[in-house]
C-alpha cells in the first residue's frame, strides 16, 4: 500500500523488501544457545515504501515466543532520491504486537512502529503502520520468510573492491583508486580534494544503505599512475580513512599489452611523450589516418589521440572523419618501471563537412548493430604489440603470453 513518507512512499516499501541481506548491520551473532534461544531474521518483508526500502528484522526467540526485535530499515529521503535515511528501533514485544519509538538517524524525524505478527505456517503476515514524522505508511505483508542466523550472514557482502597492495595490474587498474572513509570523516576528506589533480567517481557520492549501516563510505578516484602509489600513502594517513588502495578501472585486459620500458624511460620517469608519438604513427597506419593531435589528461593520465581521414561513403562530398582513441600507460605493478602497461581503447568517429565553402550537415542516429558491439581498429592492438616487443594477456591461463 502507497505511503506518503517524505521518501516515504517507498520507505517501508520494502520493509522488508530489499532486503539487504547483504546490508552491513552490525548484531552480534547469536544462533541457537541452550534453553531454545534463537535469532532469526526478515530481510524480505513485501509491501513497503513501493519496494524501496532496505529492511532486516531481527528477532529473538525462546522456543516459538518471540522475546525481543530490532527492526533496521533504511529508505529514500524522497521518492526516486539517492540519498538516504536510515533508524533502528527496539521494539517492544506483547504477544503478536511489536511496538516501538525513536528517530530516524540522519533527519532526526519520529519514528513510530505499530506492527502485528501473525504466523501462518511455514511464513509469517504482519500488519500495522510505521510513520516517519508526518507521513504514515500502512503495512500488509502476508507470506514472508525467516532466515536463520548463519544464512543472514553468509548472504552478506561486504566486498569494497580495494586492493591495498596488488602484485600487479592483472586485476585492478592503475589509474583507479579507492578510499574507504568514515561517514562523519567524509565530508573533510571530500574537501580536501578540492584543487587536487584527482576526479572524484560521482556515483561514489552517493551514500547507501550498506554504507549507513557500516558507517564507512567508499570514494572511488581516477587519478595517474605515476602518482597513485604517493596520493594512497596520503591517503591513509588522513583522519577517518580504514581503507585505500587500487580498485577496477578503465584498463580491460584484452586491449592492454606489456612491453620492456628500457626505450621508454628517462631516469624514473616515463616518457610520454616519445611514447605517445611511437603509439600515434602505429594507429595512424592501421586507421590509415593523420595523427592530429595527442595529450594526457593531467588528473588522470589518459591519453588522448586525434586523427582525421577522408570519409569514403560518399568521395564527391569530401567529407571528413575525425577519429578519437583513449589509451592510458603505466607500470605493470606498483613501485616498478621495468615493464609498462598500454591499455588502448576502441577507436570514436564521427563525421562532418570542413570544407571552406557551404558546408553538409549532417547527423548520426545510428546505433551500433549489435549491443556490445565495438568499431573495427584493423588490428592496432596487435601493430602495437608488434611495435613496442609487447605481449597480450592469457585470460584463460592468466598469465603473458
Amino acid at each position: 500500500m502507497r505511503a506518503s513518507l517524505v521518501c516515504p512512499t517507498a520507505f517501508i516499501a520494502a520493509l522488508l523488501v530489499a532486503g539487504s541481506a547483504s546490508a552491513q548491520m552490525k548484531l552480534s551473532p547469536k544462533t541457537t544457545a541452550p534453553g531454545g534461544v534463537e535469532t532469526r531474521y526478515f530481510t524480505s518483508i513485501d509491501g513497503l515504501m513501493d519496494g524501496n526500502a532496505d529492511v532486516i528484522l531481527k528477532e529473538t526467540r525462546s522456543g516459538k515466543t518471540v522475546t525481543a526485535a530490532v527492526l533496521d530499515v533504511c529508505y529514500p529521503l524522497a521518492k526516486n532520491s539517492d540519498r538516504k535515511d536510515r533508524f533502528v528501533v527496539n521494539l517492544q514485544v506483547a504477544g503478536q504486537t511489536l511496538t516501538g519509538t525513536t528517530q530516524s538517524l540522519g533527519a532526526k524525524a519520529p519514528v513510530t512502529v505499530k506492527l502485528t505478527r501473525k504466523p501462518t505456517g511455514d511464513t509469517f503476515e504482519f500488519r500495522g503502520q510505521i510513520g516517519i514524522g508526518p507521513s504514515v505508511t500502512e503495512v500488509a505483508s502476508p507470506d514472508n520468510s525467516d532466515l536463520s542466523e548463519k544464512e543472514f550472514l553468509d548472504n552478506q557482502t561486504s566486498d569494497d573492491g580495494i586492493t591495498p597492495q596488488p602484485k600487479d595490474f592483472t586485476e585492478v587498474s592503475p589509474e583507479a583508486i579507492a578510499v574507504k572513509v568514515k561517514l562523519d570523516a567524509a565530508t573533510d576528506f571530500l574537501k580536501s580534494l578540492k584543487g587536487q589533480d584527482v576526479e572524484v567517481t560521482l556515483a561514489s557520492l552517493s551514500v547507501g544503505c550498506d554504507a549507513l549501516r557500516a558507517g564507512e563510505q567508499t570514494i572511488n578516484m581516477s587519478v595517474d599512475p605515476e602518482r597513485a602509489g604517493a596520493l594512497l600513502a596520503k591517503f591513509k594517513a588522513m583522519p577517518g580513512v580504514t581503507a585505500a588502495g587500487w580498485t577496477a578501472g578503465m584498463m580491460e585486459m584484452d586491449r592492454t599489452i606489456r612491453f620492456p620500458a628500457a626505450d621508454w624511460r628517462e631516469g624514473d620517469k616515463i616518457n610520454r611523450d616519445k611514447l605517445a608519438t611511437t603509439i600515434a604513427g602505429v594507429l595512424g597506419r592501421t586507421l590509415a589516418a593523420k595523427p592530429v593531435s595527442q595529450s594526457f589528461n593531467p588528473a588522470t593520465g589518459k591519453l588522448k589521440l586525434v586523427f582525421k581521414r577522408p570519409n569514403e561513403d560518399f568521395p564527391a562530398l569530401e567529407l571528413t572523419d575525425t577519429i578519437e582513441v583513449a589509451g592510458l600507460v603505466s607500470p605493470d605493478k606498483p613501485g616498478t618501471i621495468d615493464r609498462l602497461l598500454l591499455w588502448i581503447g576502441s577507436p570514436s568517429t564521427t563525421t562532418a563537412d570542413e570544407s571552406s565553402a557551404a558546408k553538409l550537415a549532417l547527423s548520426d542516429d545510428a546505433a551500433t548493430d549489435e549491443e556490445g558491439e565495438q568499431p573495427d581498429d584493423n588490428g592496432s592492438v596487435d601493430a602495437l604489440a608488434k611495435e613496442l616487443k609487447g605481449q597480450h594477456w592469457d585470460a584463460d591461463k592468466s598469465v603473458w603470453k
